[in-house]
């Protein structure tokens, strides 16, 4: 089975940085899609952003677009979400997510992590 660790979440102050890192384990990596996903108090579950096996491609909500990076490292098993210029409506639990096919939607994807918390204060 596929098992997925989040970390790097936290309390940052509007306008800072935070740097989200999901470890992947139980199967061969590389084969894989990765999405991040965030979920808000009150709100439904939204797409942050996906990226294809190999990292060339990057796909991103545009509410998110311009302020957030994702990116893969294979050797590491790992992926990453670089969030930059923080706004309070980015806080959320969010949760990286697996499945060998790209997808957008989060009900497409059979992996998830348990989530890291990011708070962003006015």
């Amino acid at each position: 089975q596929v098992q997925l660790v989040e970390s790097g979440g936290g309390l940052v102050q509007a306008g800072g940085s935070l740097r989200l890192s999901c470890a992947f384990s139980g199967r061969t990596f590389s084969i894989y899609t990765m999405g991040w996903f965030r979920q808000a108090p009150g709100k439904e579950r939204e797409f942050v952003a996906a990226i294809t096996r190999s990292g060339s491609s990057t796909f991103y909500a545009d509410s998110v677009k311009g302020r957030f990076t994702m990116s893969r490292d294979n050797a590491k098993n790992t992926v990453y979400l670089q969030m930059n210029s923080l706004k309070p409506e980015d806080t959320a639990v969010y949760y990286c997510a697996a499945d060998p096919k790209l997808s957008t939607r989060g009900s497409e994807y059979d992996y998830w992590g348990q989530g890291t918390q990011v708070t962003v204060s006015s």
